[in-house]
């Protein structure tokens, strides 16, 4: 008994015990019921639900106590993997009132953007919130986002997707135009995803930092064109345009080929610095 108190005491010493108590699913956590790539589900558990699939349903008590990475069973013999759900596995999830940024793009604006936990970040237009629940996972737990966007109506469902995520209370939506003004000062990121990102750029420049960053995603070269012509008016260097093409694989022993299909142009992400 003696010996077991002492590995309880080292192991909570060491941070091992709080990991092994993190990887203890509970009640009112959040899970990814994995099947296969084209078929996952992330429920939060309820103790006495069951979860419905077309391969048979799923008793949550037999998820609640279980560590993410094992296995449970559905009614009909089904085998799930209980993962713990990624912020890209929510990204895949989220509602849409508009067409939200892809992860591809999504990495290189964080990695542009130079932003970390504390970091404050200003962010036009939150759109559906995918790209806003990500900066605010990075920017945890001591930093914040702040969103503007002028349609009220898409900060709804930003709000319900950001809850979802758990990133919530990192983000402070706000109905406003970031044309007109950003009412923040001193922060360390400016981002943007918007139709005019050229009338932004001046009052980007007043909210930065020294040697803050501006990235903008622009679908169309012209938006781009208009973009680093105010950037370079403005005083902003370092300035660069770059596009990312992400091709799947199809991986089988004998036959491994890029997938037929994929997803090719999305957007130009352009990204400068901020200098006096």
């Amino acid at each position: 008994m003696i010996e077991l108190e002492k590995k309880s005491a080292f192991m909570k010493g060491t941070g091992v015990g709080k990991a092994m108590d993190e990887a203890i699913i509970h009640e009112g956590s959040d899970v990814l019921l994995f099947l296969d790539r084209r078929r996952t589900y992330i429920i939060k558990t309820k103790k006495r639900e069951k979860f419905h699939t077309h391969k048979g349903f799923i008793q949550i008590d037999d998820v609640i106590g279980n560590r993410y990475g094992g296995r449970v069973l559905s009614s009909i013999g089904f085998e799930f993997v209980i993962l713990k759900p990624t912020i890209y596995d929510y990204l895949k999830k989220a509602r849409r009132s508009t067409q939200i940024v892809y992860s591809k793009d999504i990495a290189l604006i964080v990695t542009y953007s130079g932003i970390g936990p504390g970091s404050r970040v200003v962010e036009a237009g939150t759109g559906s919130g995918a790209l806003t629940g990500v900066l605010a996972h990075y920017v945890k737990p001591s930093g914040k986002v702040y969103s503007y966007e002028i349609r009220g109506e898409f900060l709804e469902t930003a709000r319900k997707n950001l809850k979802r995520f758990g990133v919530l209370n990192f983000v402070e939506l706000k109905n406003a135009d970031v044309i007109l003004d950003i009412f923040e000062a001193e922060v360390d990121a400016v981002i943007l995803d918007l139709a005019t990102p050229w009338l932004v750029v001046p009052n980007a420049y007043e909210a930065l930092k020294g040697s803050g960053c501006i990235v903008s995603f622009s679908p169309t070269i012209e938006q781009v064109v208009k973009t680093v012509k105010a950037l370079v008016e403005n005083g902003f260097v370092d300035i660069e345009t770059t596009e990312s093409i992400l091709r799947k694989m199809k991986i089988k022993e004998g036959a491994t080929r890029p997938e037929t299909l994929m997803r090719g142009h999305t957007g130009y992400i352009t990204h400068a610095r901020k200098t006096y």
